[in-house]
């Protein structure tokens, strides 16, 4: 008996495997005595473990997206009996791009413009701040700071935090000097033409206005990419909106014709893929529109929510299933990080990857309308 360990703990610590599949990858990461080569080092990450293969996935899953936007549609393809409109899209996979405002705030905006610009996504979401701080961007500097300066000390030298951003409160002051004489012109063109503005048409006239390359609805302005805010008010363009209606009232601003819109891009596209950058409004607005078509083919969250509140920021992609705004036969991605850290090496490995197919044939400029 002395001369041998209890069987129990033999058996539970010697317990004989089962073979794995033949195709089940295997760890390794990558190894520096090759040199330095940022492009193998990303490709490594899907071997790596823990986030790093969420991220190698996620690149995978988008680049999918991408060689089936890249399959032509023919033009009779699914619109039997329908009027053709700017809901069909030519591609073969409809590209959904949501983002949180915070990442127009950081340096995450010149990746974001850079895929506008090139017409790589079709449809854009975002939040008021997503909208208002690219037109304040190119009025004035936001600035690295620091998460631990006092508030009180900021709030007396009028200087606003966002994380470890810093924004001058000037440069809000610049932005309803900008942005009020573009809202009476509206509420002129609503009164004399019956202009019919929504959210999305007044972000296309923001982009025409500011006239500004690095602005990201600058180039969804002529690329005619339509970009979408259900919540537009809740920022500082919803304070010019106010204090502008005590000096020129009148101004309407419809929200049904936008949800009509945006849930037809989904329905009448023949794939769709979801990339969405953060939690909230965009990322529900975005599931929901392609609810209308009993799920996007392909979606790839990144955010650092947690399900455990039953927050819809935080859900899995497997809870979007549930509700039908995933495929059941899709492979979504979550990937939990930091948009600022990944989404750079994202881009470069997706879409700027293929950069020359992506804008094969195409213009730098789409077809402008007012």
């Amino acid at each position: 008996m002395a001369d041998h360990a209890p069987s129990v703990a033999l058996d539970a610590v010697l317990k004989p495997s089962c073979d794995l599949p033949e195709d089940t990858l295997k760890i390794r990461g990558y190894d520096f005595n090759q040199g330095v080569d940022l492009q193998a080092v990303l490709k490594s990450y899907i071997t790596t473990g823990f986030q790093a293969s969420s991220l190698g996935l996620a690149i995978e899953e988008i680049n999918l997206m991408i060689e089936k936007r890249l399959e032509p549609v023919e033009e009779d393809e699914g619109t039997e009996g329908i009027q053709l409109d700017e809901y069909h899209s030519k591609s073969g996979c409809t590209i959904f791009l949501g983002y949180t405002s915070n990442l127009i705030s950081s340096g995450i905006r010149e990746s974001i413009r850079y895929l506008v610009e090139h017409k790589m996504v079709d449809v854009v979401v975002s939040t008021a701040g997503g909208i208002e701080e690219d037109f304040i961007k190119c009025l004035g500097h936001t600035y690295l700071g620091d998460f631990n300066i006092s508030g009180k000390e900021l709030r007396m030298r009028g200087i606003n935090r966002l994380g470890n951003l810093l924004v001058p409160n000037d440069n809000y002051c610049k932005f309803e000097d900008w942005v009020t004489p573009i809202l009476d012109q509206m509420v002129l063109e609503q009164s004399t033409e019956g202009t019919h503005w929504t959210p999305s048409k007044m972000i296309h006239r923001l982009g025409k206005e500011i006239n500004n390359p690095d602005s990201v609805y600058y180039w969804a302005y002529k690329n005619n990419i339509p970009v979408f805010s259900p919540a537009l008010t809740d920022g500082s363009l919803g304070d010019m909106i106010y204090f502008h209606s005590y000096k020129n009232p009148g101004l309407v601003l419809d929200i049904v014709e936008d949800i009509r819109r945006i849930n037809s891009h989904s329905v009448f596209a023949k794939r769709t893929g979801m990339i969405i950058l953060g939690g909230g409004v965009v990322k529900h607005h975005i599931c929901n529109a392609n609810l209308m078509r009993n799920g996007a083919d392909h979606a790839v969250f990144v955010n650092t929510g947690q399900e455990f509140d039953g927050s819809d920021s935080g859900a899995r992609p497997d809870e979007a299933v549930s509700w039908g705004k995933v495929k059941m036969d899709a492979k979504p991605v979550k990937v939990y990080a930091d948009v600022s850290l990944v989404f750079p090496l994202i881009v470069a490995q997706t879409f700027a990857l293929h950069a020359d197919k992506l804008t094969a044939g195409k213009l730098t400029a789409g077809k402008k309308t007012d």
